[in-house]
């Protein structure tokens, strides 16, 4: 069986983690280990997690731009923690990507060391570098609000005959127009806005859902978030933060029979704090009445590695997004993007999109 190419776009953290972690169970494989921690799936469709082969990487930093992937992924400002030191040469250079609005304005308000070092260089043509490099999918790892970045993205992706996985929250595969474009092409697409494995999302969902399914009522809740890396820093600007709160709200509030008023939820980015590094804080809190108006109160607090967080679903996106090209099947792809998205196309449950998700793997027909 062939590998699965894929293209990033965005060698942060993210990117860091998932191409480190595509090594760790390749490794973990040759050692015999038939029961890999961390994977929701195995293998999908014959496809392992090391079946997966980055065959082009974008950025526009400085310290990344021109270096081999394998070195890039470890250079600042990423800082997320180290899951295999000992990476191969994977033979991919990374290239400079376009800036356009990939770099929030205060970010040269901070040390380089936390923030970016935008390279002196040009941009390439990232329809042909798709093209030449043999990329089958591409992933949007750039920071929140790069709205326009992510569609250029979007239309090399287009032009390419490319699949697309939108892991930001810029809304292209839930985007009516997008969705068609991308259908019309017949490349099937995830996204968008790419749910953690065990994540404040997942966990706030899995919570609210709870309270639903046991006949308590919620009258208000609230998810604050705080961590170190340079996501969290690009998000001390709340002018790019508009559709990072719709999609996190929105992902919660569509597993209540009704969704609360505005003024009753608050979900999103709380604050920057460098020390935490690539660790994400999450202080959850839910206030319902159960049996008889009986008020409940839940508090949680959550602590994870943002970054690896992300990597376990995007490993069955990504292998899911392969088995659609292989069955000729176009547009966004419903099931997994409800899966593993915060903003997908449509909303589902999630053990209902689990179950979906199983049956496309199966065989059976995605809508």
């Amino acid at each position: 069986m062939e590998r699965i190419k894929i293209a990033v776009a965005g060698v942060g953290n993210c990117a860091s983690a998932l191409l480190q972690g595509i090594e760790y169970y390749r490794q973990r494989h040759q050692e015999g280990d038939k029961e890999p921690v961390g994977l929701m799936h195995p293998e999908i469709g014959g496809y392992r997690a090391f079946d997966i082969q980055v065959v082009a990487a974008f950025d526009i930093d400085a310290r990344k731009v021109g270096r081999p992937v394998q070195e890039a992924i470890f250079a600042q400002p990423n800082c997320t923690q180290v899951i295999c030191q000992d990476m191969p040469d994977l033979g991919v250079l990374v290239q400079m990507g376009p800036v356009l609005d990939g770099v929030a304005e205060h970010m040269d308000q901070h040390p380089e060391q936390r923030s970016f070092v935008v390279a002196e260089a040009e941009p390439v043509d990232v329809e042909r570098a798709l093209r030449e490099r043999g990329a089958e999918i591409l992933l949007c790892y750039l920071p929140v609000g790069s709205q326009r970045a992510a569609e250029h993205y979007a239309r090399a992706a287009l032009g390419a005959g490319v699949s697309l996985i939108n892991c930001i929250p810029v809304f292209i595969v839930s985007d009516p127009g997008w969705a068609r474009r991308f259908e019309e092409r017949g490349i099937p697409v995830v996204g968008d806005d790419v749910k953690s494995q065990i994540g404040a999302t997942i966990v706030h969902r899995a919570l609210m859902q709870l309270f639903a399914d046991r006949g308590a009522m919620v009258n208000r809740t609230y998810q604050l978030n705080v961590g170190g890396n340079t996501d969290f820093l690009n998000m001390l600007n709340q002018g790019r933060l508009k559709s990072k709160r719709i999609s996190k709200t929105q992902a919660v509030q569509s597993v209540l029979p009704e969704p609360l008023e505005p003024e009753e939820i608050h979900i999103g980015p709380s604050d920057y704090i460098p020390w935490l590094r690539d660790n994400k804080l999450c202080f959850l809190r839910i206030e319902g009445r159960g049996f008889g108006g009986i008020p409940i109160e839940v508090e949680l607090r959550l602590s994870v590695e943002d970054s690896p967080n992300s990597g376990g679903t995007v490993i069955d996106a990504i292998r899911c997004c392969q088995l659609a090209r292989e069955r000729k099947i176009g547009g966004p792809l419903y099931s997994i993007s409800a899966y593993t998205m915060k903003h997908p196309p449509q909303q589902f449950p999630d053990q209902l999109a689990r179950g979906m998700v199983e049956e496309f793997i199966a065989g059976r027909r995605e809508r």
